[in-house]
């Protein structure tokens, strides 16, 4: 399966919330049919027809777009799919610019997939971060969705303004609930050009710190995918132009976040087990992991096994390739002599 990306920033919002400043984040300035031509022109010569491919909006609110306008970005996907191309299309918007006839014109053009950024479903967060609607505009968006056959998706952030953890396993709880087929996970950073960067500058602001965002993001991820909901991406895309010089002013931006992520997971997973071996006895640990995933399960600066040894000591803790591709055990036993 092959993805083409087609980015319009900012096109279709009806303000500027306090943490986007899209155009920073996706570097492409118009929303045009010339520029989605241009955009899907670079990846056409890396892609195989395939039903299975895919043609995504990101950026922006393209159902907030003018209904002509819509058409006319459509135009060049609309190929895509009569040439065999791609066989569906993705887009993202807002749960407030979704109605009967919005979601008719995107039926017409072979949109399969509706993203929504949701960021949270606490009202009081919604407020703070100036999005301009309720909680109660999502699960109104979803429903409608849902009842045209669309596949949902859910875009949720950690570490808005207002939001405590409390705050964030609420949405989750809630999030859950509205059964979405999948999910992405963002931790807020601090974009130059954003009303938060003026609040982070006068002190009124705070980002959570990286641990804090792992280890939100990890909470997240994990109650999503034990509900059925898949976590398509977990972190912001570290491109070319997010990463230049002075664009991140603050924030836990980290370029293999979702990296993080999972290593935490692997470090809430295995210590228990660790621990079992040492109440049992064991005179040393040993973790057994695919050569491709050593890295994960050692975490970042070796911080997962230098924890494992802080807490085994003076018990020897290692870790070992593994035969199997997939598969990370921990085992005790006598060490060597």
């Amino acid at each position: 399966m092959a993805i083409i990306p087609i980015f319009i920033p900012h096109a279709g919002c009806p303000h500027q919330c306090v943490f986007c400043n899209q155009k920073t984040i996706s570097g492409q300035q118009v929303a045009s049919a010339d520029a989605v031509r241009q955009q899907i022109d670079r990846y056409l010569q890396w892609v195989r027809p395939d039903a299975a491919n895919e043609a995504a909006f990101y950026g922006g609110s393209f159902t907030g777009l003018p209904a002509d306008l819509q058409t006319e970005l459509f135009q060049p996907v609309d190929k895509l799919l009569a040439d065999g191309v791609i066989g569906s299309v993705r887009l993202s918007t807002r749960p407030d610019y979704i109605d009967a006839e919005r979601l008719a014109l995107l039926k017409r053009h072979g949109v399969k997939t509706v993203e929504m950024g949701v960021q949270s479903l606490d009202d009081k967060v919604l407020a703070a971060a100036e999005r301009g609607h309720q909680a109660s505009a999502v699960y109104d968006a979803v429903a409608l969705l849902k009842q045209f056959g669309f596949s949902v998706g859910l875009q949720l952030m950690v570490g808005m303004p207002g939001q405590s953890f409390a705050s964030l396993r609420d949405t989750i709880d809630r999030a859950i609930s509205l059964k979405p087929s999948q999910a992405r996970i963002y931790p807020l950073l601090v974009i130059k050009g954003t009303p938060l960067a003026a609040a982070y500058a006068s002190g009124t602001f705070t980002p959570l710190t990286l641990d804090a965002a792992v280890e939100q993001s990890a909470y997240a991820y994990r109650r999503l995918t034990q509900a059925g909901i898949k976590v398509i991406r977990v972190g912001l895309q570290a491109d070319e132009e997010l990463c230049s010089a002075g664009n991140i002013i603050a924030g836990p931006f980290h370029p293999a976040f979702g990296e993080l992520v999972q290593s935490h997971l692997l470090y809430q997973d295995l210590t228990p087990k660790l621990q079992a071996l040492l109440d049992a006895g064991a005179d040393q640990i040993r973790f057994s992991c695919p050569v491709q995933r050593q890295s994960q399960l050692r975490g970042l600066k070796n911080s997962n096994l230098q924890l494992w040894q802080q807490l085994a000591a003076p018990v020897p803790v290692s870790i070992v390739a593994a035969a199997k591709a997939n598969s990370i055990t921990v085992s005790g036993g006598v060490a060597d002599e």
